[in-house]
């Protein structure tokens, strides 16, 4: 009975269970109730077995390589594991062991069934994983390794480690997977890792990856692949792909740091490898010379020219016909682009043909400037936005995104993220100029209407004795605003484009130069293309904002282009994207965009200035009425002046003081910002650029950045500086910065009152 205890445990079929693990109903009479419990236990354990055997069988013929990696892993471990304990076992009952054999000649059926009872809950719960497995007719690695690594979280060894070892078996057929992609920039065609534009698919990869990691393995992958597509003539380095091959089979994905820090190093040692031979200097000039030309308004005449073609169509469309005619859609804006480079620089610039504007909220209809009185009531609101303040609404009326179509090996370091800064600071600048233009256009209005009436009224401004000094007081107030908004425009703008935009231009470009000169003399004598290749590369810095996360921690490359200098003068990636990403910092703090309460008191500035303007329109292109309208003059009774002067001499005395409250609140909290503490707060540069993005929940300086990193003010002094000129500029002539009060006060009241004691 003992040898056919064996042989069903072994996985044969016997008399004495002839369904299941229930004991035959004729051994019954026969046995003890303790040794029918132990055989029935043992049976369990048989029934199990075969089930989990079978089950592999048939799992086995399944097309996915992970389930039959996993199946083929089960067979091993039960093979050297459970039927070695049954071999064992008998070979002990044959050799009479005292162990199992008592008194040499008797063999305990608990005996046995404590030698099995190791395998009760391993045989349990591997059953209920091929019952699992079978359930589901197609397996794709990631569910398969997210599910095994749930189960090996256990307390119980043995089930854990069956488990763990599963998982490490259909891990390793995926880093084989990996390796194709990474290192060779191949993908399977059954169940492959990524989609045909190297998107890392869903279902093919484990939770446990890291988005840093995906991010790099696409990138890598992509670039290879394309290298080899391209037929370059400089190819991938064998050498460094089996290095990298070997560092794949050191890690395993569930080990997500060590995997996270292989995968790091892989694409900083492809990235340093694609800088120095693939990207070249034209590329990266070319593109950072058209980001500045276009999206920083470098190139003034085709910006006001394209400001102008957007007002002409516009126009174009409120005065059209009732139909689809009057709809603006984003090919009309993309031949306004084509329009606006006629007669200027832009005109051959093939970088043109990369900008397109995109309608978020699709074609829409014109709409007339606003003359609501809404900016009154949001001064205090500005001081504490509760939403992020954009500019990208008040070129067109609409929400209106200028981007920028970039195609391999130039989007190594131009990456989405910071194609929408650049998009940012082209709507804070566009709104700048257009609303800049428009005062312009507004004063030389006012200027005409002053010249034509100036031809019948003489010296004065015409009307009856009573009039005549409301319609001064009223066209003095008019002039007044627009001389403060033309001023306040014209040195925001001068500030923006003279001492933040050209300044930090020049300081990359020289940067750059000096580096890539340094780089060139080393490489000049063995590999004079390489340091071409490399001063392209150095041109801006970046990649991805995954990458940029780990910047101060990753692991030097293993790339032999990137050790052949010294760190002082190495163009590697860690050094390339350093360069851009503060580059990109400094536009964004100097400009004031990282600054929600100036922002908002900027963008509500605009809005008055733009209401103004609207309202001057409407009033013909004069704040005064002319002599013979109705309403223009008193018409006796106790009204000693126009009603018409009188209304306008409240819109435009509520603009006035509204306009000299939000520059008073401007210049306030910029001055507070020179001495708050995150100026000198050094924090991550890609969170830098991904918070300057949505511009919300901060408040203060949010200058992000680093420490001062060398001579001549290389860190946040430097910036700060720049603030300081603008201070400067408003305050030229101490007109924020010395106390005002009441007009005819005495001298000796003057601070008592100021302070609002008297």
């Amino acid at each position: 009975m003992i040898a056919e205890v064996l042989l069903v445990l072994a996985g044969h079929s016997s008399s004495i269970f002839p369904t299941d693990h229930t004991v035959n109903s004729a051994f019954t009479p026969l046995l003890h109730p303790g040794e029918q419990q132990c055989l029935e236990a043992l049976g369990q354990i048989a029934v199990r077995y075969r089930k989990i055997k079978k089950a592999c069988v048939t799992l086995s013929r399944s097309n996915s390589r992970y389930v039959s990696a996993l199946c083929a892993t089960l067979n091993q471990i039960l093979k050297d594991e459970y039927e070695a304990l049954v071999v064992e076992t008998e070979a002990k009952i044959l050799k009479r062991d005292s162990s199992l054999v008592a008194s040499g000649s008797f063999v305990p059926l608990s005996s046995i069934r404590a030698t099995f009872a190791e395998w009760d809950a391993p045989l349990a719960a591997l059953e209920y994983l091929v019952d699992e497995l079978q359930a589901k007719a197609h397996w794709e690695a990631g569910p398969l390794i997210d599910l095994l690594l749930t189960r090996s979280h256990t307390g119980i060894y043995r089930v854990a480690s069956i488990h763990a070892r599963l998982s490490e078996a259909v891990q390793r057929v995926w880093i084989s997977q990996l390796q194709a992609l990474v290192v060779h920039g191949t993908l399977s065609d059954t169940h492959p890792l990524a989609s045909k534009d190297y998107t890392l698919l869903d279902s093919a990869v484990p939770s446990c990856l890291s988005a840093q990691s995906k991010d790099s393995i696409s990138y890598v992958g992509r670039a290879i692949s394309i290298v080899k597509a391209a037929k370059w003539e400089r190819q991938f380095p064998r050498d460094l792909a089996m290095e990298h091959t070997t560092l794949l089979e050191s890690v395993l994905p569930q080990d997500q740091y060590a995997f996270d820090r292989v995968i790091a190093d892989i694409r900083t040692a492809v990235s340093e490898w694609l800088w120095h031979n693939v990207l070249t200097l034209k590329d990266v000039d070319v593109a950072v010379e058209s980001l500045a030309n276009y999206f920083l308004l470098r190139n003034g005449e085709f910006a006001l020219s394209l400001i102008r073609e957007i007002e002409r169509l516009k126009v174009s469309r409120l005065t059209g016909r009732s139909g689809p005619s009057t709809m603006i859609r984003e090919q009309d804006l993309h031949l306004a682009l084509l329009r606006a480079s006629l007669g200027t620089t832009a005109q051959h610039d093939p970088s043109l043909s990369h900008l397109r504007f995109r309608l978020p909220s699709g074609p829409l209809r014109p709409l007339l400037p606003s003359l609501a009185s809404g900016p009154a009531r949001d001064i205090s609101a500005s001081l504490n936005p509760a939403e992020p303040t954009s500019f990208d609404d008040l070129l067109l009326g609409t929400p209106l995104v200028l981007t920028y179509s970039i195609s391999w090996p130039l989007d190594l370091f131009l990456h989405a993220s910071h194609l929408q800064i650049y998009a940012a600071l082209f709507a804070y600048l566009s709104a700048l100029r257009k609303t800049h233009t428009r005062i312009h256009t507004c004063w030389t209005s006012l200027s005409n209407a002053q010249r034509a009436r100036r031809r019948w009224t003489g010296l004065g401004e015409g009307g009856t004795a009573e009039d005549l000094d409301a319609r001064k007081e009223l066209l003095r107030c008019g002039w007044g605003v627009v001389r403060e908004m033309s001023w306040f425009l014209d040195t925001l703008l001068g500030y923006v484009m003279t001492d933040v935009i050209d300044v930090e231009f020049r300081k990359l470009k020289d940067t750059l130069l000096e580096k890539t000169s340094t780089l060139a003399r080393q490489h000049t004598d063995s590999q004079p293309q390489l340091a071409l290749a490399a001063d392209a590369n150095t041109e801006v810095g970046d990649q991805h904002v995954g990458v940029s996360h780990s910047s101060s921690s990753l692991p030097t490359s293993h790339s032999t282009v990137s050790n052949s200098s010294t760190a002082n003068s190495q163009l590697d990636f860690t050094t390339l994207r350093s360069i851009h990403t503060t580059y990109l910092e400094r536009l964004l703090t100097g400009s004031l965009l990282s600054n929600p309460v100036l922002t908002a008191i900027i963008r509500t500035i605009l809005e008055m200035c733009e209401r103004f303007v609207a309202q001057v329109e409407r009033w013909g292109g004069d704040v005064l009425p002319a002599l013979l309208f109705e309403g223009s003059l008193s018409m006796g009774g106790d009204d000693r002046v126009g009603k018409m002067v009188k209304e306008r001499q409240a819109v435009v005395t509520e603009m006035s003081e509204t306009l000299h409250m939000l520059l008073e609140s401007f210049y306030e909290q910029l001055s507070l910002s020179t001495t708050q503490q995150p100026f000198s707060t050094a924090t991550d540069a890609s969170k830098s650029m991904m918070y300057s993005v949505s511009m919300a929940n901060a408040s203060g300086f949010q200058t992000f950045i680093r420490p001062k990193r060398g001579k001549h003010l290389a860190g946040d002094e430097e910036v700060r500086r720049h603030v300081e000129r603008l201070l400067l500029r408003l305050d030229f002539n101490g007109g924020f910065s010395k106390p005002t009060g009441d007009a005819g006060r005495d001298e000796e009241g003057d601070i008592l009152k100021e302070g609002g004691l008297t």
